[in-house]
């Protein structure tokens, strides 16, 4: 019984002496419940952060084509399978300037499109075309289960590169580039040996530092550039509308365009050497 009594007569002694300061007690809910308390968005906003996550929705429809590629894969109508690896490529070029334009990335920091785009890309770049390539008959048959993981081994690789571009966007190496690849495969039919050979040089040029063009981020050329990618779209559709059966005229030209894509870099390179 004697404690409150000490208790309050050490309150009252502290109460009354000269130094004592006398502060308001703070409202410590004051602060809790501002931070508590959620930003309003404006319907601009709101419409903005909505048009960004469609961007990365877009993006994602790209694995939905995909499935639609492989399923004409496994029908083996390699002609469809290409066109749908097609609108994948469209989708691809596209998506990265609407989503830099709509300044998806501070929008939609919980998604990261780099991500989605590199999954996406494996599926299309890689995953069906490897597909294709095993299972079309272009290739030995004792090798061509062993390049098929070859190709989606070394892609895999490849894709978690941080070396993957050049700081004038060139890639380096072969960039996994297999829906081309597999492209040409089709178009050329050589015989299964020297397919074979073809396929086994590029799971190795993968990891050889050449410089392949970047067909829209490099600079150098550009407007050559472009404009060889909208011949080879136009002669690429006549390919798949004729089911291959085109004739040399299309076939030179098409593997003029990509042999500019491999080698141009190299060709620059060279002659500014000899210059030098």
């Amino acid at each position: 019984m004697n404690r409150p009594k000490s208790f309050l007569g050490l309150a009252w002694r502290n109460a009354a002496s000269a130094d004592m300061q006398i502060r308001p007690i703070p409202d410590s809910t004051a602060g809790a419940m501002d931070q508590s308390t959620p930003p309003v968005l404006s319907a601009a906003t709101t419409r903005m952060r909505v048009a960004a996550f469609g961007v990365h929705l877009f993006t994602a429809v790209g694995a939905g084509v995909a499935l639609v590629a492989m399923l004409e894969a496994v029908r083996e109508h390699w002609a469809s399978m290409f066109g749908w690896l097609g609108v994948a490529l469209v989708i691809d070029a596209i998506d990265g300037p609407i989503a830099r334009k709509l300044d998806v990335a501070r929008l939609q920091p919980n998604w990261s499109g780099e991500v989605l785009d590199l999954v996406v890309d494996f599926l299309t770049y890689v995953f069906v075309p490897a597909y294709a390539i095993t299972a079309s008959g272009m290739l030995l048959p004792l090798a061509a289960p062993l390049l098929g993981i070859g190709i989606v081994v070394s892609s895999a690789l490849y894709f978690a590169d941080r070396r993957m571009k050049a700081p004038d966007n060139h890639f380096r190496g072969f960039p996994a580039l297999w829906n081309a690849a597999a492209f040409y495969l089709f178009l050329l039919h050589m015989p299964p040996a020297p397919s074979t050979l073809a396929v086994a040089a590029l799971i190795a040029f993968t990891f050889i530092p050449i410089h392949v063009l970047h067909p829209l981020r490099v600079v150098r050329l550009r407007w050559l550039t472009l404009w060889l990618l909208a011949a080879w779209a136009v002669l690429a559709l006549i390919v798949l509308a004729n089911d291959f059966n085109v004739g040399a005229p299309i076939i030179a030209a098409l593997c003029a365009i990509a042999a500019y894509v491999v080698g141009s870099d190299g060709v620059i390179r060279l002659i500014k050497s000899v210059k030098a």
